[in-house]
Formats: C-alpha cells, sequence, structure tokens
C-alpha cells in the first residue's frame, strides 16, 4: 500500500492532537503512557478498517464501509488518529483490503481498541516500568506497541488466538521497531513458555476468570480483564493473585465491553417460536420490566451482568416486541410480552430463568442500588463468587 508522501507528516500532528484531548480527558495522567501515545503510529496498524456508515439498510441491518488509504486518504487518517475502534475483522474472516466491499450486518470479530481504552487499561492494570506483562488479544498489535514503547519490547508478551490476526500484527510491530513474544495461542490458557507475569491483561472478553491465569501470575500479580457472557453484560474486574494462587479484587467503574473470547462464544439456540411453543400458556405478570436490563443505560448495563450471573447460559433475544429467554444447556425458556403498562412472562424448563433475574434485581434494590466497585470477586479452588455485603452471592460459571 502506498503511502502520500506527506502521511507520516500528517501522522506526527494528529498523533499529537490526540494524545492532547486524551490527557485533557483524563485519560493520559501519567507522562509515560502519554509520550507513548504520541510515539506509536496508529495508522501503521490499521491499513484497512470498516466504519458505520451513518443509516442501517432496508433490513435493519448495520452497513459498514470500508476505509483505506487509497479509497479516502483523509478519512483514512483521521480515523486512525479519532478515540474510535476500528473494526478489522468479521465473522472470523480474513478482508482483502485491495478491493474491500461493502458490508451488511456481520459480527466484529477483531478490531483496533479505541485509544483512550487501551491507555485506560494499561493504567488500571497499574502496569509500570521493570513488570513483565502478558497480554491477551494482539489484534492489530497497536496496544502491544504502546506497551513496548512504555516497557520495552522484551518484557511484553502478546497472544492471540487468530494466525493471520498475529502475522499482520507481527509485520506491523517489527516494521515499527518493537520486538515482543508473539505467539499464536488461545487467551484462555495464557502462555506457559514465558510465566510468570507480573501483569496479565486481557483484550478480550471471558465467561469466567481462566485458571491457567492465576497459575502465570506471580504471587502480588494483578490480572485486569473483562467479565462477559451470553446475555452480553460486562464487567472489568482488577485481580491481585495470592501466593496459595487464589485471587480477589473489586470490579471496575464504568462500561466497557470486549468481545467474547472466541472459545466462550455463545452457541446457536434456534428459532425463538420453537421454544416459546413448549411453554405452558399459563402467564404471570412480572415484578420488573424487562427494560431494567436492556435499557441504553450505565444501570441497566450493570444490571445485566449481575442478571447474567444469575442465569449464565441464558441467551436474550426481541423478536416483534416479545423477549424471549433460552438456556441450550438445561433446556429452560421463558417469554417476556408486553401487557399494557406491564408484561407477562411465561417460564418453563429446569430453571425459571426470569424468576432469578428477578431475584437479582429484588435484591439489587433492597440494596439501594449497589454500583460495580461495591462488589468483589473471589476465585479459588471450588468456584468463583461475586459477593457483596448486602447481596446474596452470585457464582461465575465453571471456566
Amino acid at each position: 500500500m502506498t503511502m502520500p508522501a506527506d502521511c507520516e507528516t500528517d501522522a506526527v500532528r494528529l498523533r499529537e492532537t490526540m494524545a492532547k484531548d486524551l490527557a485533557a480527558d483524563g485519560v493520559l495522567a501519567d507522562p509515560a503512557w502519554r509520550a507513548a501515545v504520541q510515539t506509536v503510529p496508529r495508522h501503521r496498524f490499521v491499513p484497512g478498517f470498516y466504519l458505520p456508515a451513518d443509516e442501517r439498510d432496508a433490513h435493519g441491518l448495520t452497513v459498514w464501509e470500508p476505509v483505506t488509504a487509497e479509497l479516502d486518504y483523509g478519512r483514512w487518517l483521521a480515523a486512525a488518529y479519532s478515540d474510535t475502534t476500528l473494526i478489522t475483522q468479521f465473522d472470523g474472516d480474513e478482508i482483502d483490503w485491495k478491493q474491500p466491499t461493502v458490508r451488511h450486518g456481520g459480527a466484529p470479530t477483531s478490531s483496533s481498541t479505541l485509544p483512550s481504552l487501551v491507555a485506560r487499561m494499561w493504567a488500571d492494570a497499574e502496569v509500570t516500568e521493570g513488570h513483565t506483562v502478558l497480554e491477551i488479544g494482539t489484534g492489530t498489535g497497536y496496544s502491544t506497541a504502546l506497551a513496548c514503547e512504555r516497557l520495552g519490547s522484551a518484557d511484553v508478551t502478546s497472544i492471540e488466538v487468530d494466525p493471520h490476526r498475529l502475522e499482520q500484527a507481527a509485520s506491523a510491530l517489527y516494521g515499527c521497531g518493537f520486538t515482543p513474544i508473539l505467539a499464536v495461542a488461545d487467551g484462555l490458557y495464557g502462555y506457559w513458555p514465558e510465566a510468570r507475569f507480573d501483569r496479565i491483561v486481557a483484550a478480550c472478553s471471558f465467561r469466567a476468570v481462566p485458571p491457567a491465569l492465576l497459575a502465570q501470575a506471580r504471587p502480588g500479580g494483578k490480572i485486569l480483564l473483562t467479565l462477559s457472557g451470553w446475555l452480553y453484560g460486562y464487567a472489568r474486574v482488577l485481580l491481585t493473585v495470592a501466593e496459595d494462587g487464589t485471587a480477589e479484587g473489586q470490579l471496575l467503574p464504568g462500561t466497557v465491553s470486549f468481545m467474547l473470547a472466541r472459545t466462550h462464544a455463545a452457541p446457536v439456540f434456534g428459532n425463538p417460536a420453537h421454544w416459546a411453543a413448549g411453554l405452558p400458556e399459563k402467564a404471570r405478570t412480572t415484578r420488573h420490566s424487562p427494560d431494567r436490563v436492556t435499557a441504553a443505560t450505565e444501570e441497566a448495563f450493570h444490571l445485566r451482568f449481575l442478571a447474567q450471573s444469575a442465569v449464565p447460559d441464558a441467551q436474550m433475544t426481541t423478536v416483534d416486541q416479545v423477549v424471549h429467554l433460552v438456556d441450550v444447556y438445561t433446556g429452560s425458556a421463558a417469554t417476556l410480552t408486553p401487557a399494557g403498562d406491564s408484561w407477562a412472562v411465561r417460564e418453563g424448563g429446569p430453571v425459571n430463568l426470569w424468576e432469578r433475574i428477578e431475584r437479582v434485581l429484588d435484591a439489587y434494590d433492597a440494596a439501594d442500588a449497589p454500583g460495580p466497585e461495591t462488589f468483589t470477586l473471589h476465585v479459588y479452588g471450588g468456584g468463583q463468587h461475586l459477593r457483596h455485603p448486602q447481596m446474596p452471592g452470585l457464582p461465575l460459571p465453571r471456566p
């Protein structure tokens, strides 16, 4: 890909502006991380990416527009130095950036995370000079490059499950003079050859904390990861690993979402109507509206994670205003249907899915709506539990 002669000059200017803006927003409080952001050329890690169009297509699908230097140099470079997540892969398929096409829908499976979140993650993990770091999810390699710039390449190990993604990231990293240890590996199992690490930071989410990560962290080491699940509830946690291999840490405030590790991806569950057809005809009026966990608010984002901890194998979808809950493991299902100013729920199977969620919402209200930072995650040989002094413990699924 041939770049305009003044590309590097333009990039330096845009990079300085981005670092200045992030610092003004309080993201780059550490001068060393600000210097890294001002130095690492993000545009070299994203030769092509997709951005969403302003409007959806006739079927309601997101229209994804390809962006490269050849297609629109100004848009490409400006986006590379904006605080935006840039999608680089859909559905695990590699894209021919010489002839990219507009896409309708699709599930993003790789991206360059927005710079503010990358910087925030390294800062939240309390990474500093002298630390050895394992990064899970190399992606484009931009985040890896920032760590190398700050710590030195010799102290950085980065793994990626997708060999094509890692090959492209390695090319960009080496081209910029960074030489971290790179490997194709599943983040669920960490990377034993380079263990033990002072810090482990995951750029993907997990349903539960992988035991291998605890074993690969030094006593006193910290693990920063995002917990997620099949209801797409998210929470970040910073764990400190003890001498006995257990770990404990508080959830962090704010709303952050990452793609699930591919080995933790949700199974397909078929036609919701088929599940609904087997439910009892008798319905009850719900105590809580499903809007409490589906609304586009920070509280609903938090509640969806708590609800997910109560029904970790459930999935949710909405068809014609009817909310469907499906659990492929137990064969349980529920539907929530609008009924005037309330909702009617029908449930069937071994687990009353919505009843379990309502119990969590009841406890949450009784505890006066506690925020994420008031919850502590305990990880030990017998399991993983989310605890709060005024709410019953919520177990995470077995890793």
